[in-house]
């Protein structure tokens, strides 16, 4: 007999899943881009948790209210990664921080990745 736990998400093993570097890299670009309000931010909905993705999205609603507010419309970040930091606490867990350069600014990005149903899936995010 089925549970409803059998249809929660399962965790995966970091043995099963790919290199977390280039997903880590892609949501950072993807994340400054939303913000930036060049992209939409159902793209990335798959990559993220729920709860990770409503935060996402309200962080996104903010910065389009301040560009709305400062009359500047949305342009495409220009930045470079400088560096991606990531470690494993436990199976199946990356936390990781991505440095980001842009003209006048460093960002660091903060991910935290888990291993879910075979994949990778952002469960917290913070541009720092």
């Amino acid at each position: 007999m089925m549970t409803l736990e059998d249809f929660a998400p399962q965790p995966t093993s970091t043995a099963e899943l790919p290199d977390p570097t280039p997903l880590l890299e892609s949501l950072t670009r993807g994340v400054l881009e939303v913000l930036a309000g060049v992209r939409e931010t159902e793209q990335l909905a798959r990559w993220f948790t729920e709860d990770a993705y409503r935060v996402l999205i309200a962080r996104a609603n903010l910065s389009a209210r301040a560009r709305s507010a400062r009359g500047v419309a949305p342009t495409r970040p220009v930045y470079r990664i400088l560096s991606t930091r990531a470690s494993s606490p436990t199976d199946g867990v990356i936390e990781a921080t991505v440095i980001v350069e842009s003209p006048g600014r460093t960002r660091a990005v903060a991910i935290r990745l888990e291993g879910m149903d075979r994949r990778w899936r952002a469960t917290s995010l913070a541009v720092l």
